[in-house]
């Protein structure tokens, strides 16, 4: 199964929160896990984020971070195209998404997974409105 994941579920594979275990599992049954080329860097604004906010020590940080950088080898990464560029506008001017949540969408689009999971519920709306099958982790 082709899994692509957006930054809101891919971070549940490293901070406990709710569904944590569905994309962990999700992640284990996955013959290809897929994430646009901006999922890391979101991935470290949360980070830093719970960091800033005292939910997670600079230690857990930084082994975090070098956790997700060791996964991410063996995930395809998907990149932002004038193609992927091209879908995410017209997924801007018809639903409420922010900028990033609809380059998601749009590399999704390019690479036409099996599931797109994410927690954003704006954002699987407008995934599933262009057909993609999706998985609520929120």
């Amino acid at each position: 199964m082709n899994v692509f994941m957006d930054t809101s579920a891919f971070a549940k594979r490293y901070v406990s929160e709710r569904n944590s275990n569905r994309v962990v599992a999700l992640c284990e049954d996955a013959d290809n896990l897929i994430v646009s080329v901006i999922c890391f860097p979101e991935f470290v604004s949360t980070l830093c984020r719970l960091v800033r906010e005292k939910k997670l020590t600079k230690s857990v940080y930084r082994k975090l971070r070098s956790d997700a950088i060791t996964d991410l080898a063996d995930v395809d990464i998907c990149q932002i195209t004038s193609s992927v560029v091209d879908t995410a506008v017209p997924l801007l001017e018809a639903h409420p998404l922010r900028s990033a949540d609809a380059l998601h969408v749009g590399c999704a689009i390019a690479v036409q997974p099996d599931v797109f999971v994410s927690a954003d519920r704006r954002q699987l709306s407008a995934a599933k409105k262009t057909g993609l099958k999706i998985i609520d982790v929120s």
